[in-house]
């Protein structure tokens, strides 16, 4: 009898990856990146068990978005006061923070849930080209197409 193979927590071997977004399309950057949170790559990927690695955005300030999606792209948040939303767009978020525009893209690829929060946490966002994580020896990862 054949038994399917169950990633195990403890198991799972985790690499550090680095992608430089600069002139990177934000949506082709952002599945890419939640794939490889996702552990979706490896051959051991189980659903619900975080067999993902850890991924690291440099030049976050420097993402492109196609079209008219700089100036018509929204972003809403609520205060949870009448009259309390917030409107902002993809232009004013990139200049205020660039990051948020990365990982909210890739915060909408991944689950939402226990398992995605613990995922999230993985990910590291940076509006320049510097990191503090050259201790940890990651690997420049390359985009497809």
């Amino acid at each position: 009898m054949r038994t399917t193979y169950m990633a195990k927590p403890n198991e799972v071997e985790r690499k550090w990856y680095i992608i430089d977004a600069e002139g990177k399309t934000l949506g082709r950057l952002a599945s890419e990146a939640a794939a490889l949170l996702r552990g979706k790559h490896k051959p051991q990927f189980t659903p619900h068990v975080d067999t993902g690695d850890f991924v690291i955005v440099i030049n976050a300030e420097k993402i492109v978005l196609t079209g008219n999606k700089m100036k018509d792209k929204k972003y809403y948040r609520h205060s949870m006061h009448p009259g309390g939303l917030k409107v902002t767009s993809a232009e004013e978020l990139l200049a205020k923070f660039p990051e948020r525009v990365i990982e909210k893209a890739i915060h909408g690829m991944i689950p939402h849930n226990r398992l995605g929060n613990k995922i999230r946490l993985k990910l590291k966002v940076y509006a320049g080209a510097e990191h503090p994580h050259q201790a940890q020896n990651p690997e420049v990862y390359e985009l497809r197409g």
